[in-house]
């Protein structure tokens, strides 16, 4: 059986950073955040060359092992079967190490540029059905081990994202079939501006999550839970309640001994009456402003800290113009 054919042409990819966890929603919540990296893919006759500016260019691999490759080749993959060659250029904008989901928008661009340089897939993530969006999201979350980035990276806005055993509740017995991947996306409220705190070094989300304890007391379970449904409503549709709605008591405060500094700075922004939490795995902060406070919030840091005010990216990947 013949494999899939390939576009002649190159096409560009564009995929935002996101925020995971939010505060309360660990694992699960996600935003989509106006920084960009970009890549333009090709079909070659052969071979594979790399070339990457911006963040990464100095260590990130050009081969086979770089993530954005290992992305693309599962796609095409999935899709039926591999190109001859690829020429791939990376325009990263987006830090890496720092809780900005670097890696979920690398996986994303990788999925989304196969698809556009095959013939048949689809040329932009906005274009895709439902069953066709699931299947990348499943394969995404495949790729990075967790939906919360990839869902708000592939979808844009704020999401929700879990996964589904079928069992209602039950659990999964061994040799059944692994959990579905499931995302919804919801409109950030008007007037909601992140400003994000980006210290000189990076944290592992590996490191981050291996002091994350086995199990937490009941009542910070409760309390973490009720913030979570809170910072629903809160972040469509009621951004005065979002000081209270992103209070968590399930994974900042064990991480806090690997990046003091950061936590530091959320307890300040706080204090001042700033939503502020830790962006993902961290050590970037995160704080949600008023449109016209935002940049007396982004200088509130002091030195060692790029803060940057940003907008709310409300597409997603996307293929765009080569021009």
């Amino acid at each position: 059986m013949a494999g899939p054919a390939f576009r002649a042409a190159p096409v560009r990819v564009r995929v935002p950073a996101t925020s995971a966890n939010l505060g309360p929603g660990f694992d699960t919540f996600g935003l989509a955040l106006g920084l960009y990296d970009d890549v333009v893919v090709r079909v070659a006759e052969s071979g594979l060359h790399v070339d990457i500016a911006g963040e990464g260019a100095e260590n990130l691999p050009r081969d086979e092992s770089h993530l954005l490759v290992r992305a693309m080749r599962s796609a095409f993959e999935a899709l039926g079967g591999q190109p001859r060659g690829l020429e791939v250029v990376c325009a990263n904008r987006i830090p890496h190490g720092r809780g900005l989901g670097s890696s979920a928008a690398a996986i994303c661009a990788g999925i989304i540029a196969a698809r556009a340089v095959t013939i048949g897939g689809a040329e932009r993530s906005g274009a895709l059905d439902a069953p066709e969006r699931a299947a990348l999201l499943e394969l995404a979350t495949e790729l990075e081990g967790h939906p919360d980035n990839v869902a708000a990276c592939l979808l844009g806005g704020f999401t929700l994202a879990w996964t589904d055993d079928g069992t209602g509740g039950a659990g999964t017995a061994p040799g059944d079939a692994p959990a579905a991947v499931r995302a919804i996306r919801l409109e950030p409220a008007g007037g909601v501006v992140p400003v994000v705190f980006v210290p000189g070094n990076p944290l592992s989300t590996a490191e981050a999550r291996g002091l994350l304890p086995r199990t937490v007391p009941h009542a910070d379970a409760a309390l973490t839970a009720a913030r979570a449904a809170l910072f629903v409503e809160a972040l469509t549709r009621r951004p005065e309640l979002l000081l209270t709605a992103t209070e968590d008591r399930l994974h900042q405060d064990y991480r806090a001994p690997a990046m003091p500094e950061s936590t530091a700075l959320v307890a300040r922004l706080r204090a001042d009456g700033v939503p502020a939490v830790i962006s993902g795995a961290g050590p970037t902060v995160l704080a949600f402003a008023e449109d016209g406070a935002a940049e007396k919030v982004a200088r509130s840091a002091g030195e060692g800290w790029a803060a940057n005010r940003l907008a709310l990216d409300r597409e997603g990947a996307s293929v765009l113009p080569l021009a």
